[in-house]
């Protein structure tokens, strides 16, 4: 049984006719008449008593005509919804996020859209492979770093950020202007645990400046890094936005140098894959927040 066949069927039921029902589809009587007789022997059944001129439905016929509003019902609701999809009505987006403070950055923007979507439902989900769940199109998009090395995928700019030397607000470094990296390796630094991204940059510039460092806690705890720098437990090296979100009244932020430490991060979404209204205005919240809380620096990353 095909959907034109059922098409066809429905415009008889409304005309009770098959030369107008044929002139409201648009074909040739004898291809209705064609497609009615063989949609009747598929069945087993006449669907149609022809009474001269003149049509009337069967009791077969009267079932499915139920059947086929029915069919005709549930497709234009499907189209309704898909509409409403579109337009940010109803339904649901997902957003990755690698996990630690771009997780933060991305559920620090979930009141905001609720406003704008509160029919919406929002999922985030911090995991490691972001990139490989948006080309699989388990997300809708993800914040992520770069480089991203996927022609599968698109990446919009979000910002570029540099990492600060965080100390307490009376520590002896407090009031510099800046810090030269290889100073850090004789402080007690606080640190993330191994598997954190921010941890992992800091190490990879570790390894290729020739210094070592050793950290005297790891934590991952946004709070609990910045409460123990604060207190003047240790030191620590954070990205500009974990400092903008977090901690800027509670440590003071010195700019590393020799060299600098910097990252691009960007959204990704996969180029084949349709962008709804909701997942381009909740990268719009983001892209508006990360500006009014002037995150992103200038540069090249290195």
């Amino acid at each position: 049984m095909e959907l034109r066949q059922l098409e066809y069927f429905s415009a008889i039921c409304d005309e009770l006719h098959f030369t107008r029902a044929a002139d409201k589809l648009g074909i040739t009587q004898p291809t209705l008449s064609h497609q009615i007789k063989a949609l009747e022997d598929e069945l087993g059944t006449p669907l149609f008593d022809r009474i001269g001129k003149r049509i009337a439905l069967t009791q077969a016929g009267a079932v499915l005509k139920t059947h086929a509003a029915v069919v005709f019902g549930a497709l234009r609701s499907a189209k309704d919804q898909i509409g409403e999809l579109h337009e940010g009505d109803r339904g649901t987006i997902s957003v990755g996020t690698l996990p630690g403070e771009l997780n933060h950055l991305a559920a620090s923007q979930l009141v905001a859209f609720n406003r704008q979507f509160p029919n919406i439902k929002i999922k985030i989900s911090a995991v490691e492979n972001v990139a490989e769940l948006v080309v699989n199109n388990e997300l809708d998009a993800a914040i992520t770093f770069m480089p991203v090395n996927d022609e599968r995928l698109a990446a919009l700019p979000l910002y570029e950020e540099r990492f600060y030397l965080a100390v307490a607000p009376d520590h002896p470094l407090a009031n510099a202007a800046s810090v030269p990296f290889r100073d850090a390796e004789r402080l007690p630094v606080i640190w993330f645990p191994q598997d954190h991204k921010c941890r992992q940059l800091i190490e990879a510039t570790c390894k290729s400046s020739g210094i070592a460092m050793n950290p005297i806690i790891e934590t991952n705890t946004i709070e609990s890094i910045f409460s123990l720098v604060g207190s003047g437990a240790g030191v620590s090296i954070l990205s500009k936005s974990l400092i903008q979100l977090y901690g800027s009244e509670k440590i003071r932020a010195i700019p590393i140098v020799d060299p600098v430490l910097r990252r691009e991060v960007v959204i990704v979404h996969n180029r084949e894959k349709f962008i709804g209204r909701p997942v381009k205005a909740f990268i719009a919240l983001l892209q508006r927040f990360v500006e009014e809380k002037r995150i992103a620096e200038q540069g090249p990353a290195v």
